[in-house]
């Protein structure tokens, strides 16, 4: 039986995200259930592999140490607990990472503040701009 050309087009997925983040394994450490799912969904949307989302430290640490990763977003602040045992051990890794938080880049600990910061709330626009900054540094 024969088809269209036509029929095909219509039948084929719909093309892969525009973006230059297409296919990123990006490590996703919220602790914000809804932040984390607003997250995954932006990433998805963007062609990214999210790992995560992990919203303890310990969980984050072990990602952070083991995982293949080519960028993560780290929140500052997990339920009162710094995020910064996980940016050094990303940065022992040479793995990017960028802040995300409510405080700006003023909330940032003095080790960090050459990092970039996502600053909630934010757009899927603002994070898909600050990713590509952050993985373009690596």
């Amino acid at each position: 039986m024969q088809h269209s050309g036509q029929m095909d087009q219509i039948m084929s997925p719909p093309p892969s995200a525009p973006s230059g983040l297409a296919g990123l394994r990006v490590l996703v450490v919220e602790d914000e259930a809804a932040i984390a799912l607003l997250l995954e969904d932006m990433l998805l949307d963007l062609g990214c592999e999210v790992l995560g989302p992990v919203g303890r430290l310990p969980d984050a640490l072990k990602l952070a140490e083991a995982d293949a990763i080519d960028v993560a977003i780290l929140d500052v602040n997990l339920a009162g607990v710094a995020i910064y045992p996980v940016a050094d051990a990303l940065r022992l890794r040479g793995v990017p990472f960028l802040f995300s938080t409510g405080y700006g880049a003023g909330g940032i600990d003095a080790a960090f503040r050459d990092s970039p910061v996502l600053q909630k709330p934010f757009s899927q626009d603002d994070l898909e701009a600050k990713l590509l900054q952050t993985a373009a540094s690596a």
